[in-house]
């Protein structure tokens, strides 16, 4: 059976795991968080990075430091996980969906500034697949109607835009280090943004509403609590399974690419005669390989494609619902505009193996098998 996806392993986590374990520091805030951090800081040139348990808590970080309070409206496409908008209903905020490109799958920046009212407090630019929003013009409407920008980069982690990496081109910048990512912790992830002017609150949400951070550093006597918190900090047994893999982050990247071009060129002659669309990366991107999916002509078409790759032992998947049409995108959200691409291209979509330990010689057979799946319709 060729899996759809295996965590990443290298084979010198171990080596950092037991380090951890020696080092007696299994909470938070150990050394390997800080060495991830400060890697993570120095690598995508980011002024402020905290480790998180999740991609999930990141974007609740940014949700309550970009001071989203009810009735505030967020924008954000329909096409992403649930997470993007539980974050910000958990503030209390209406979420405004708006449609998708059909190339890239990613928000369509156009129709943004009809879903602004007077309500409106922040864009979530979502990077599907590792591909880019188009963040200039998304910046420039942030500007001009004083909105924050919280990229939803939870896929994004060694991609770019315009030499830029995603996740430090908004306010904040949200990673994930979950398995099903190109680098992992198990479960984890990273809020990064580059006003300074955040860290002393984003420390003190992160460590229980304490001021624990800055008596650590010796900047008081004592710490006590003095805000609201929670507790975000992963483990540093975690942090040192993740350290391991960034410090190979560049080897890994390569044997993505490696499988993505190997479904791209074989894939090309079934595009060519009409039988699926393969994925579109614009030229300000550097996409980092996140996933390799094809889109085919319906949902019809999508289920028997599904079906007869796993009578071949081939695992192949669909994605997101749309949220919007979802009961709890009903209940807190609303979609501005028309659904034109959001629906239906969320129907047609297939995704294929994509792991670090995939063999390109299971990524040749995944392409035969569809070829073949084509040749019997």
């Amino acid at each position: 059976m060729i899996e759809f996806n295996r965590a990443p392993f290298v084979g010198s986590e171990m080596k950092y795991i037991q380090k951890a374990i020696e080092n007696g520091k299994l909470c938070g805030d150990g050394p390997f968080t800080k060495e991830c951090s400060r890697w993570i800081k120095e690598r995508y040139h980011s002024k402020e990075v905290l480790l998180t348990t999740s991609c999930t808590h990141a974007l609740e970080m940014a949700a309550f430091l970009a001071d989203i309070r009810p009735g505030d409206e967020v924008i954000m496409p329909s096409y992403t996980f649930v997470s993007t908008a539980d974050a910000f209903v958990l503030r209390g905020a209406k979420i405004v969906f708006v449609d998708i490109r059909p190339d890239t799958m990613n928000i369509d920046e156009t129709k943004i500034e009809e879903a602004i009212t007077d309500r409106t407090k922040a864009v979530v630019p979502v990077h599907y697949a590792g591909v880019g929003c188009a963040m200039d013009e998304i910046m420039e409407l942030a500007g001009k109607y004083h909105l924050k920008v919280i990229e939803d980069a939870a896929q994004g982690v060694h991609a770019a835009y315009k030499g830029r990496a995603l996740g430090t081109i908004g306010d904040f910048g949200c990673y994930s280090f979950h398995e099903t990512k190109n680098y992992t912790m198990g479960e984890g992830g990273a809020l990064l943004f580059q006003d300074s002017a955040y860290l002393e609150q984003a420390e003190i949400l992160r460590e229980k509403g304490t001021n624990r951070s800055k008596f650590f550093r010796g900047q008081i006597d004592k710490y006590t609590w003095v805000g609201y918190g929670s507790s975000y900090l992963p483990s540093d047994m975690n942090a040192a399974y993740l350290y391991g893999q960034l410090k190979e982050a560049d080897e890994i990247n390569h044997k993505r690419h490696a499988i993505w071009n190997c479904y791209h060129e074989n894939l090309e002659e079934l595009e060519r005669k009409g039988c699926l669309t393969r994925p579109f990366v614009p030229d300000y991107d550097v996409h980092n390989a996140h996933m390799y999916y094809i889109k085919v002509e319906n949902e019809s078409v999508r289920s028997a494609l599904i079906q007869y790759m796993k009578e071949q032992g081939i695992l192949c998947v669909f994605h997101y619902v749309p949220l919007h049409s979802s009961p709890a995108g009903s209940k807190f959200g609303r979609f501005c505009g028309e659904d034109v691409y959001t629906t239906r291209e969320s129907e047609r979509l297939v995704r294929l193996p994509m792991f670090y330990n995939l063999p390109l010689d299971d990524a040749w057979k995944v392409t035969r098998a569809i070829e073949n799946f084509f040749k019997q319709r």
